[in-house]
């Protein structure tokens, strides 16, 4: 029998864990054998002195291993999955997965829901009237194999350590710790059972990790971590320093990623859709470089498939697709605020020279388009629409931003947590 204390004292002198000691304690803990309190002193003790690539790769394959492991051998072609460390106005998988499902790759990708002021997938799609995220398995894979695209939430079966062990960091201040975020990452992407992920690793204000440098370093971990699995894997690293796109919260999302996705979206969502969908579908073996993925992505939104494709992944989950076709049928909050660039300060002409992602992710989720504890419900037609963004010129009457919440003691403390959200100066 081995002992738990051992191994706490172990990696608090700054020793290499071995497997078995690795597999034990993951299997001990998720089995109850292992109280909370002691496998929060070894997260501390890993916080401080780290795991090496072996100790990360094991502990990744162990929680991969505590769970249920999807077989997707019976869905034809190669199954591309990808995975967003998190921002603010990240709509990417409503728009890239289309998108690259649309030129040939299939796509069958578990995803999840926004918690604090990061948006989650699963409740942008559920903002769309009747869409179903709960579908069973051999639904979902059928989906996959016929259309080529499914998205479907969390089970609860898939990487059960990981679950365990991340309510545990998220309380004990070791959310930010690299080992411990590329194994969560990578335990469920691995579990998935796709041929090839695509890393889409942030770093800036509304990221995690907030330098380049922290971001390249994350990102290498899980790219070692997929490629020792057997996995195509790759990075893509992204600036979150502030919102992608204009909108933040979630059926204003899924009106912009509409708009992309017909080809008159925001230009950085575009550029940021055709980059990763391009990966993606390269990853896929449909291009041979990723330049000519880019330039299928291109050719499969100009030519309105990509649209077609998200149009059908809607109908095919029981979404309603009359507010596809008409994005002023979605889902609308029931206060509507303006905010003018003089409530923010400005008073003379003046160019905006940042926008803190932070503050307007913050902001949504005091509208009502996030939780502020896992299992609150959220308001679909909740968040922010940003007029002004870094470049752009501004005026005092100019409204810079529109405000969408659930009622008005909401909207009036998101307009004072944006107040100093905007960085300007005043243009001669």
């Amino acid at each position: 029998m081995f002992s738990m204390t051992d191994i706490i004292a172990k990696k608090k002198n700054g020793e290499k864990l071995s497997e078995q000691q690795i597999r034990d304690l993951i299997d001990g803990y998720v089995n109850g054998d292992i109280p909370d309190y002691q496998m929060s002193a070894l997260l501390m003790a890993i916080y401080f002195n780290g795991m090496d690539e072996d100790e990360i790769y094991i502990l990744t394959d162990a929680m991969k291993n505590s769970g249920e492991v999807i077989d997707l051998t019976d869905i034809k072609g190669n199954k591309v999955d990808k995975h967003s460390s998190g921002g603010v106005g990240d709509k990417l998988s409503l728009t890239a997965c289309p998108v690259a499902a649309a030129a040939g790759v299939k796509i069958a990708k578990m995803s999840g829901r926004g918690l604090g002021f990061t948006g989650g997938t699963i409740d942008k799609l559920e903002s769309v009237p009747g869409f179903r995220t709960d579908i069973p398995m051999d639904e979902f894979k059928a989906n996959v194999n016929e259309i080529g695209l499914s998205i479907i939430s969390q089970s609860e079966e898939i990487a059960k350590a990981d679950k365990m062990i991340y309510a545990l960091r998220d309380v004990t201040s070791t959310v930010d710790v690299p080992a411990l975020i590329a194994s969560s990452i990578m335990s469920k992407k691995l579990a998935m059972g796709s041929d090839a992920v695509l890393l889409d690793v942030k770093y800036g204000d509304g990221a995690l990790m907030k330098t380049k440098e922290d971001a390249e370093n994350l990102a290498k971990l899980m790219i070692m971590i997929g490629e020792k699995n057997g996995k195509r894997t790759d990075a893509l690293i992204s600036d979150m320093d502030q919102p992608l796109g204009n909108c933040v919260g979630n059926s204003l999302e899924i009106a912009e990623a509409i708009k992309t996705l017909k080809g008159n979206g925001p230009e950085d969502m575009f550029k940021s859709t055709v980059e990763m969908a391009g990966r993606m579908i390269y990853l896929g073996g449909i291009a041979e470089t990723v330049a000519e993925g880019e330039r299928i992505a291109e050719e499969m939104i100009s030519s309105g498939r990509a649209f077609e494709k998200f149009r059908e992944f809607i109908i095919r989950q029981g979404g309603d697709v009359n507010v596809i076709d008409d994005i002023s049928l979605l889902p609308v909050a029931a206060v509507k605020r303006e905010i003018k660039g003089k409530d923010v300060g400005i008073i003379d002409k003046s160019q905006i020279r940042h926008i803190s992602a932070l503050a307007v992710g913050t902001a949504s989720q005091i509208c009502g388009a996030g939780r502020t504890k896992k299992g609150e419900k959220v308001d679909p037609g909740a968040g922010i629409l940003l007029n002004k963004k870094a470049g752009d010129t501004v005026e005092p009457d100019d409204a810079i931003a529109l405000l969408y919440a659930s009622d008005e003691d909401k909207a009036q403390e998101a307009i004072y947590k944006l107040t100093n959200c905007w960085d300007y100066i005043k243009i001669k």
